[in-house]
């Protein structure tokens, strides 16, 4: 697919996502090694010569030690984080919601995870991060950007309220204003934690 794609009139990047459990293999989770997820992450750079962002598991014992070894292995950037294991039961029919009995929980609950995630691997690695999980509104996608993420994606927004996006485009152009911040760029991996840690 990455061989593919880096030809493909119109594509700038390719998100490999490397954190869902490949299902057909009895839910192998490959992406919460770091020799794996390099090795994925290197063989996808050999196939694929433009902007690759790997998308990581909320699940990695060490998430700093899993993006150190993505970045080492040719990863462009990050994205952070996808779904967190979770299930949903059919209390009259005694039965699983989901066919797989399990999967991933996504939106506002994840978001305080996400964002801890993208603080963290921000302070270990030098390349752009994508805040991904929960992300609702502007004031969400702002508190992202001071975690440390470069972008944001939006997914469980999209699905409430298709405008989300450009709501929060336009919330991020009122909140640069209302702070006099020339550019949104100003904000990455700017929140405030000295006075805390006094």
């Amino acid at each position: 697919v990455a061989r593919s794609l880096d030809g493909a009139k119109g594509v700038a990047a390719l998100e490999l996502n490397i954190s869902s459990p490949n299902v057909a293999a009895g839910g192998e989770q490959f992406g919460t090694d770091p020799k794996l997820g390099a090795k994925v992450t290197g063989q996808a750079r050999k196939a694929f010569s433009r902007t690759l962002l790997v998308k990581l598991s909320p699940q990695i014992a060490d998430l700093p030690e899993m993006a150190k070894a993505l970045v080492d292995a040719g990863a462009d950037g990050l994205c952070l984080i996808n779904t967190i294991p979770a299930m949903a039961i059919d209390a009259q029919s005694r039965r699983p919601v989901l066919a797989n009995v399990t999967g991933g929980l996504s939106g506002p609950a994840i978001k305080p995870v996400a964002l801890k995630a993208v603080y963290e691997v921000a302070q270990a690695v030098g390349v752009p991060i994508v805040g991904v999980g929960g992300i609702m509104n502007a004031t969400d996608a702002v508190e992202f950007i001071l975690a440390g993420a470069s972008a944001i994606q939006i997914g469980c927004a999209n699905f409430v309220k298709p405008a989300a996006a450009m709501e929060i485009i336009d919330g991020l152009n009122e909140y640069c204003v209302e702070h006099n911040i020339p550019s949104i760029r100003q904000l990455t991996g700017a929140l405030e934690t000295d006075a805390l840690l006094r």
